[in-house]
């Protein structure tokens, strides 16, 4: 019985995992906290999962500060709009992030974010 819980059905057979994702899996997804982006950048500095991870997460981190300096200086505006929407908008491409990071997924960030942290950031 725990023989037929372990083997894949019939026909269909698990990819092989790559030895670079799975080094850095475990902590490529905290580039999408904020400042944590240090920690895979400073302990897999020579993996390339952790450095796609790492640059969209520094992209990230900009946008909540442009996010936040432009919702506190506009008023009205700012504070009922761009605000509340920009984070919104931003917490759900983290927590976007987070999961494809943790599933060993090369993922661009949608609305230009991944682009952008393409083209800043050469590491």
């Amino acid at each position: 019985m725990a023989d037929e819980l372990m083997t894949p059905p019939t026909g269909q057979t698990q990819p092989p995992k790559d030895p670079v994702i799975e080094e850095a899996r475990g902590t490529a997804w905290l580039a999408y906290l904020w400042i944590l982006w240090l920690v895979p950048m400073l302990t897999l500095q020579n993996n390339p999962f952790a450095k796609f991870h790492v640059k969209q997460g520094i992209m990230l981190t900009l946008c909540w500060i442009a996010v936040s300096i432009a919702g506190t200086i506009i008023p009205i505006l700012g504070w009922f709009l761009i605000a509340p929407v920009g984070w919104a908008i931003l917490l759900v491409l983290a927590i976007m992030g987070i999961v494809k990071a943790l599933n060993g997924e090369y993922w661009k960030l949608p609305l230009g974010v991944g682009n952008l942290a393409e083209q800043w950031f050469r590491f």
